[in-house]
């Protein structure tokens, strides 16, 4: 637990999560820096590799890695912010990154989606992924965007700045993008700069996080490196998400694999932090354990969960931001693999208090989208929201007055305490999750779970609102995007939104933010 201040000056505690003991997180910082500084890292793009060495950096004794003295890496932690506000389309701030404050977003890099019409798997078009923003957009518990899966209905060296224009187009959220090229992230920072006074402003008031990898082999690659120059050009705050294979390229065991991950990630804030004093960087991850008898890579898998909560646990030692894929399944379908792995990842992360959390919406291993998951998703992450709300008096201390009260009256569901309280403590699902008694239940139709997944998709996308996009915005938008493409290519077309119209909400729900 940890102890906060509530409103009215009383101790408060916020259940807490916590796996390495305080002596043992110096002695894994120590490790991870001896590698950087012994071995170093590869950093294969010219430019950023250039612009370290003329820094003062010096080469192993092949020539080949940068070394990082642990000075140099204290010195890059230190100078790191403790804490990253996004910003909407329209500038209000949004959503604040640190300390414990936990944000549940979509998970990126899918491929294809699950078709909750038919149910079958297949390639992503432009109309999915506009249903699936105007879908995040008002679920509650999913802060902000994240560019989720990529269209095959585009030519692939501008999809990522298509993806992020279907996203600005259909939603204010902030947005968890990146680039899929060496030079993408110019073309998407102008994009975004179009919504802020200039590039101080946007700057200033950042509406997206793009992801810059670590490839293992502590090993930085050409796009990575481009991109996170980039990133440092235009303000983008960087979360630093190396792909932890343990048993493959890393270390099988829980405290060598967090060795090898906390060195990845110092490395790509070290380099940032050099370039560029008070980067916005998040210490983040999609570790994995590798499958010995499938030779797959599970992100869901216990080992990898736990290995996610050790690296955000010496991230918060360093007082940094965190970001993490949990909350995600390596099942096929909304099945009862894919509800366990989605709650029991979310709440991990809630109590570990990864600020920026990517994964709700993702099946088979990061490759399938679905909305049908994503609403779950929304449900169980409200819920693992709701578990580390503080726990501290409320009215209820003394309690004897209430004991009175229920003695006299034999139930407490008047009581004026019940009234005041019940719509912040109590969580009520909605129509996904079922709550009613058999009787109610066959009633009702005797529905499974992704039957009314499927329904609340499609009651959501009815009732979807859109946004209002200048026409001469929209347009500069579509002439950036195109200035990428073949001359004679076509942008693919996006959906119209529904026309408004008068929708019921089943089991409408009380919630607390």
């Amino acid at each position: 637990m940890i102890a906060l201040s509530n409103d009215s000056g009383e101790t408060a505690m916020r259940p807490h999560l916590k796996i390495i003991s305080d002596d043992m997180i110096p002695t894994l910082l120590a490790e991870a820096k001896r590698i950087l500084a012994e071995i170093g890292v590869e950093v294969r793009g010219p430019a950023l590799r250039a612009r370290l060495l003329d820094h003062g950096l010096k080469l192993d004794s092949a020539g080949e890695r940068i070394l990082l003295p642990p000075d140099t890496v204290d010195a890059a932690v230190a100078s790191a912010p403790h804490e990253i506000v996004l910003f909407d389309r329209n500038g209000r701030p949004h959503a604040n990154l640190g300390g414990d404050r936990v944000h549940f977003v979509p998970g990126s890099s899918g491929l294809k989606v699950l078709d909750h019409r038919t149910g079958h798997t297949r390639p992503a078009t432009t109309h999915d992924f506009v249903e699936y923003v105007r879908l995040a957009d008002g679920l509650q518990n999913i802060a902000y965007l994240a560019t989720a899966f990529s269209t095959n209905d585009i030519e692939p060296q501008i999809s990522d700045a298509w993806r992020l224009y279907l996203c600005l187009a259909n939603s204010l959220k902030p947005v968890v993008s990146g680039a899929f090229t060496e030079h993408g992230t110019p073309r998407m920072a102008e994009m975004m700069q179009l919504f802020r006074r200039d590039k101080a402003d946007l700057i200033a008031r950042p509406m997206s996080i793009f992801t810059v990898t670590a490839t293992g082999f502590f090993r930085y690659g050409e796009d990575s490196c481009q991109n996170l120059l980039d990133c440092i050009e235009f303000g983008i705050p960087v979360e630093i998400v190396p792909v932890t294979l343990m048993g493959l390229i890393a270390p099988v065991t829980l405290v060598g694999a967090t060795v090898f991950h906390v060195a990845d990630v110092l490395a790509g804030l070290t380099m940032a932090q050099i370039i560029k004093p008070g980067t916005p960087v998040l210490f983040g991850g999609a570790p994995a354990a590798f499958h010995m008898k499938t030779s797959s890579s599970p992100m869901a898998a216990i080992e990898a969960l736990h290995l996610d909560t050790a690296y955000v646990q010496v991230a918060k030692y360093l007082g940094l931001p965190t970001q993490g894929y949990m909350a995600l399944s390596e099942g096929k379908f909304l099945d009862a693999q894919a509800g366990a792995e989605i709650f029991g990842s979310a709440l991990l992360a809630a109590l570990a208090g990864v600020n920026s959390v990517s994964g709700p919406g993702m099946l088979d291993y990061v490759l399938v989208f679905s909305l049908e998951k994503l609403i779950f998703a929304d449900e169980m992450c409200g819920q693992a929201l709701h578990f580390v709300r503080e726990f501290a008096p409320k009215d209820d201390v003394p309690t004897v007055d209430l004991a009175r009260h229920l003695l006299e009256e034999k139930h407490l569901l008047t009581a004026e305490h019940t009234l005041k309280h019940w719509p912040q403590e109590l969580y009520l699902p909605g129509h996904v999750i079922d709550r009613d008694n058999r009787e109610n239940w066959l009633k009702g139709g005797g529905s499974t779970l992704q039957q009314r997944a499927k329904e609340e998709v499609e009651r959501r996308l009815d009732a979807y609102t859109p946004i209002e996009t200048d026409p001469i915005l929209d347009s500069e938008l579509r002439r950036i995007i195109r200035s990428g493409m073949a001359a004679d290519a076509e942008l693919p077309h996006a959906p119209p939104p529904p026309e408004p119209k008068p929708v019921s909400a089943p089991n409408r729900r009380a919630r607390r933010r």
